[in-house]
C-alpha cells in the first residue's frame, strides 16, 4: 500500500498589493472611490481564505507613502473608508481570533484614525488565529530609513556598538520584525512590480501576479496562487540537491 502524498506546501505569511480598485470603477464609469469601497469585500475574502487555509500572517498594502500625492478627494475618501472599516470590522476580527497590526508612518493620519488604529491593536493583541497587518502610509524605503534612524540614536546614546550592527539587528527595527518573512507575494491588477513594498522583507519571497482587479478577487484566484507556490522550489541560495537533502 502506497503512502499518502504529502500535503501541498503553503505559505506561512502572505503579502498582498491590493491593486485595481480605481480601474475597476472606471471600467464601470463610476467614481474611483466606489472601487475602493468595492475592494473591502475582497479584503474579507482574503481574511476568510487565510483562516481556512491555516496561513499564519496576512499583510495588506492599503496605502503607500506615495498615495498621499493622489487627488485630495480620493485621499479623503480613503481616510473615511479606513475609519468605517475599523468601526465596523474590528469586533468581528476579535471574535475570530485575528490580531490586527499596522505598519507605516501614522503622523499624517487624522487623529481619529490614529486612535482607532491603536484601539484595534490593543483589543486584538492577544489573538493568534491570524496576524493581519495593514501597511498604511507605508513605504519600504521609509521602513529601512526609520530602522537606521533608531539604530543611529541608540548608537549615539551608547546603547549599542556601531560595529555590532548586522542584518539581524536592522531587521529587528523594521515593520513585521515579529513575523516570519513573507513566503508569497500577490499583486492584483496586472502591474509587474513591487512598488516600494516590504523591500527588505521580500528578499526571498515568491512573487505572483494576476490581471484580476482587486474587487474581483475570489478564492479561485488565491487557489491558483497557492498552487503555483506549492510547485516552486525555494532554494535560498542552495542547490537543488541540497534542498532535496541529497549529496551536491
Amino acid at each position: 500500500m502506497s503512502s499518502p502524498s504529502p500535503a501541498p506546501r503553503k505559505p506561512r505569511h502572505l503579502a498582498v498589493i491590493m491593486d485595481g480598485n480605481g480601474r475597476w470603477a472606471e471600467r464601470r464609469q463610476r467614481p474611483r472611490t466606489l472601487g475602493h469601497r468595492a475592494g473591502v469585500k475582497a479584503v474579507q475574502v482574503c481574511i476568510d481564505y487565510c483562516l481556512a487555509q491555516g496561513i499564519q500572517a496576512l499583510t495588506l498594502f492599503a496605502f503607500s507613502s506615495e498615495n498621499w500625492n493622489r487627488p485630495q478627494e480620493e485621499v479623503g475618501a480613503l481616510m473615511k473608508l479606513f475609519l468605517r472599516m475599523l468601526d465596523s470590522e474590528v469586533d468581528e476580527l476579535q471574535r475570530r481570533g485575528v490580531r490586527v497590526a499596522f505598519i507605516g508612518d501614522r503622523a499624517g493620519f487624522p487623529e481619529a484614525l490614529r486612535l482607532r488604529m491603536a484601539a484595534a491593536e490593543r483589543l486584538t493583541h492577544g489573538n493568534s488565529s491570524l496576524v493581519l497587518t495593514i501597511a498604511a502610509s507605508y513605504g519600504g524605503r521609509w521602513d529601512i530609513a526609520q530602522a537606521c534612524r533608531q539604530l543611529a540614536v541608540e548608537a549615539a546614546a551608547g546603547k549599542i556598538d556601531p560595529a555590532a550592527i548586522d542584518e539581524a539587528m536592522l531587521h529587528s527595527r523594521l515593520g513585521l520584525a515579529d513575523l516570519p518573512e513573507p513566503d508569497l507575494f500577490i499583486r492584483t491588477g496586472g502591474d509587474l512590480r513591487i512598488s516600494n513594498f516590504l523591500l527588505w522583507q521580500m528578499a526571498y519571497t515568491e512573487l505572483w501576479f494576476t490581471e484580476t482587479l482587486w474587487p474581483d478577487l475570489d478564492a479561485s484566484v488565491l487557489d491558483a496562487a497557492l498552487a503555483d507556490f506549492a510547485d516552486r522550489e525555494r532554494r535560498f541560495g542552495l542547490t537543488s540537491a541540497q534542498v532535496a537533502g541529497s549529496p551536491a
